[in-house]
């Protein structure tokens, strides 16, 4: 299990709000996904080893976390346009926000210090909008299993 270390959000803290650019070139807020659970990731960049690693374990986990009323976003300090090149790239299947002034980074405290980049920071958030988990592991394979044990021990829809 991976650890959790103390962010600024806790478990049990209501999960800022946030809107920004995705990748389709319009914007996703948090409170579109109303009524699901949200597991908001966090990572450095695109199309870097961890990071496809992760996306990818994202991608091929979405039809079972579907199935829990989970929805998946991701986010880092990119562009769009680079967001959207690295989802063709490896056929993504959910939504990457493009957090270029760190607005959301600096709200879920997990800007990597003095720098625009992000910490491999997973949340899951429940229907209440409050955050169940908090993954702070910066391990791609550490981080999606236990965002996968986080969901498998919500109650089924």
């Amino acid at each position: 299990m991976a650890k959790t270390v103390e962010l600024v959000l806790k478990e049990g803290d209501a999960a800022p709000a946030f809107s920004a650019p995705a990748n389709n070139g319009g914007t996703v807020s948090l409170a579109e996904f109303h009524g699901q659970n949200v597991i908001l990731y966090f990572y450095p960049k695109d199309d870097t080893p961890g990071c496809t690693k992760e996306a990818c374990g994202f991608r091929d986990s979405l039809a079972d976390l579907a199935k829990s009323k989970v929805a998946v976003i991701g986010v880092s300090f990119d562009s769009a346009d680079s967001h959207q090149q690295f989802i063709a790239k490896y056929n993504l299947n959910f939504p990457l926000l493009a957090d270029t002034d760190g607005k959301i980074a600096d709200a879920y405290g997990v800007r990597a210090a003095g720098k625009s980049v992000d910490r491999r920071v997973s949340f899951l958030i429940g229907l209440d909008g409050k955050i169940i988990r908090v993954v702070d592991a910066g391990n791609p394979d550490v981080q999606l299993q236990d965002m996968k044990a986080a969901v498998a021990g919500l109650k089924k829809p």
